[in-house]
């Protein structure tokens, strides 16, 4: 099957980006390049707002390296798009037909509208969020939109970014006399949207300055999970990062760990507009995006022959991305939904274990994904489990949701349960964790029902008693692998409810 590529280039305020996609069996992007490129055009308006002679040459020169890049690759599409400095600047035009006479590309110069409407549809496409603020802070604007059951219902463009507020800071002053300047400035823009105060609703950041933020929080708490997209922080954590940066000089802000050096001087106005931003919300969470403006022009294209442009089914896609990345078997992942399914509901009835329809959920996508670490190695397959589950970006899945998923769809063991779960023990009650155990051992139980991936166990009876369930399991002939295995692991059950377990084959 031919591959298929998509690149869009990004002329924001600070950076310029060239992104490569490839498209996904589901539909869905995976990035394979990411190149950057600190331009700083911001910097380049002069007194009248016309991009000067030094900007256009630094603008012209890096999209010809972009070109280079670009050169490797069967292109099926491409979009080249400029947002605040080059949208702000009096000489736009020129600087498109000059885009157009060195390169050949139509440089698209995005609206402050255009630029707010994909950063609402990077989120609700990648994450399972039905309502929330975004902000999208880039060097020369911010975006900011609010959007209700996965529809936009607000949206406004500031023409102000970290450059902006930057350009106010007074050397004169103290930087915490800077930041009290910036927030009076800040505050008195934000107070225009009326739609904007007490939403109670999650915060989500877009761009580069949320990034380092979220960087900077996960290296002070040492955190054991890879990735940063939907990870969630509080006011308090963003105000301890401003107190701490506020409190170093430029030279020791570069040395921050999680803080990219060209971001140093323009993060603390990032931080206290997120701060700000997030009083007034009175926000119930600040989530790192990783997805913005180009995956929203990506989702865009994809989706052109949707009204809405949104995926019905976010998190639903996204493990289906794992069932196809890792060849897993889609028939048998189906039967043994039937089965679980099944014996679940039976539990959740005699309300055993405090299990509630609830938990469901985690239980049938973990099934999706069980033991997908056979991919790697048969032998240590839940190491590896557990592994890329807990460290994969799942569009859909805020960190803690994805760690339930992973320590049940690896579930080997009691002891093993235990060394997995060592360094997010605080993340989860003791109860929460009993419960993650019971529904590992209940799916590691229905595979095995399935050990030979014959679907030779077509169905059971249940009866519970006090202190024992019996299972009347029906199926074909030659079910001796399936009855070895189910005996072997019956025992997780077992212990986890307290009642013995008596297997009945009936073929």
């Amino acid at each position: 099957m031919n591959k298929r590529f998509n690149a869009i280039i990004d002329i924001g305020s600070n950076t310029m980006r060239l992104v490569i996609y490839l498209q996904e069996e589901t539909g869905r992007f995976r990035k394979v390049e990411n190149v950057k490129a600190v331009a700083r055009l911001r910097n380049h308006l002069d007194t009248e707002l016309n991009l000067t002679e030094e900007g256009t040459k630094i603008l012209i020169n890096t999209l010809k390296d972009f070109r280079e890049v670009l050169s490797i690759y069967p292109l099926e599409h491409f979009a080249c798009v400029a947002t605040a400095t080059i949208r702000q600047a009096n000489n736009k035009k020129a600087l498109i037909n000059k885009v157009k006479a060195e390169l050949d590309w139509d440089m698209r110069i995005l609206t402050d509208q255009e630029e707010a409407f994909y950063g609402f549809l990077a989120v609700v496409n990648s994450t399972s969020l039905k309502e929330g603020i975004t902000v999208d802070m880039g060097g020369g604007s911010t975006e900011i939109t609010y959007f209700n059951d996965r529809k936009l219902i607000h949206a406004h463009s500031f023409p102000f970014g970290t450059l902006t507020l930057r350009s106010l800071y007074n050397d004169d002053r103290t930087d915490e006399e800077n930041a009290q300047v910036i927030k009076g400035f800040v505050r008195k823009q934000l107070s225009r949207l009326d739609w904007l105060g007490d939403r109670h609703v999650p915060l989500i950041a877009i761009g580069g300055s949320a990034r380092n933020v979220a960087q900077i929080d996960q290296n002070d708490k040492a955190y054991p999970m890879a990735g940063l997209h939907q990870y969630q922080m509080y006011d308090e954590d963003l105000d301890r990062i401003a107190t701490h940066l506020k409190s170093l000089s430029l030279e020791q802000r570069q040395k921050v760990e999680g803080l990219s050096k060209d971001r140093a001087d323009i993060i603390i106005p990032a931080i206290e507009t997120f701060l700000l931003l997030y009083q007034i919300v009175q926000a119930s969470g600040f989530i790192l995006s990783q997805k913005g403006l180009r995956e929203g022009i990506n989702y865009q294209l994809l989706l052109a022959e949707q009204k809405d442009y949104l995926f019905p089914n976010v998190l639903e896609d996204s493990i289906q991305e794992l069932v196809i990345d890792y060849d897993l078997n889609m028939k048998q992942i189906l039967h043994v939904q039937f089965l679980t399914r099944k014996l679940f509901n039976k539990l959740v009835e005699k309300h055993l274990n405090m299990l509630t329809k609830q938990d469901w959920l985690i239980l049938t996508h973990a099934a999706y994904v069980f033991n997908l670490g056979e991919y790697i190695d048969a032998e240590s397959n839940a190491q590896h489990t557990f592994y890329l589950l807990a460290n994969r970006t799942i569009d859909g899945l805020m960190h803690k949701d994805k760690l339930k998923i992973a320590l049940v769809a690896s579930f080997k063991n009691k002891m093993v349960f235990k060394q997995f779960i060592k360094p997010f023990k605080t993340w989860l009650t003791t109860q929460e964790q009993k419960k993650l155990q019971l529904l590992g051992a209940l799916l590691k139980f229905t595979y095995s029902l399935d050990a030979t991936k014959r679907q030779v166990i077509k169905d059971f009876d249940l009866k519970i008693k006090r202190k024992q369930m019996k299972l009347t399991l029906y199926g074909k002939s030659n079910v001796s692998a399936e009855m070895y295995q189910s005996e072997k692991q019956k025992k997780h059950i077992e212990k986890a409810l307290g009642k013995d377990i008596v297997l009945n084959f009936k073929t």
